[in-house]
This record gives structure tokens, sequence and C-alpha cells, in this order.
């Protein structure tokens, strides 16, 4: 979860030390997309922290491949 949220609260660290990403420059439509590529990606893992933390991660695997492994 701290990870997520430097990643947030950080962004002009991260795009100045890591570089932008073209992929989100170009498809994001937005003038900053490598900002907010990394905004998601820390809310991102603020969520699946927050899932694994209570648990429910697990479900969530369990209900999308479960199938596929006999579960």
């Amino acid at each position: 979860m701290a990870l997520g949220a430097i990643l947030v609260i950080k962004t002009e660290w991260f795009l100045e030390n890591f570089g932008r990403i073209d992929w989100a420059e170009e498809h994001l439509g937005v003038e900053g997309g490598s900002r907010l590529m990394y905004k998601i990606i820390g809310i991102l893992f603020i969520v699946g922290s927050f899932l694994g933390m209570t648990g429910m991660l697990g479900e969530i695997f369990i209900s999308i491949f479960g199938k596929a492994f006999g579960l």
C-alpha cells in the first residue's frame, strides 16, 4: 500500500528518474499521459494491497481461474 501511495504522491519524481512512458503518452490522449499512468499504477497497487490484506484477492482469483484448475 505504501508503494502505491508513494507512486501517486511523488509522480513527478518517478517521471524525472524513470522517464516518460511512450505508450501512455500516445494512447491516453492527454498531455502528461505518463503522469496519469504512474498514478493509475499506484492506485492499482493500493487496491490490490487492500484486497490482499482483507483476503478478497484470493477469492477473486479463485472465482476467475478456479474452473481452469478444478477448484
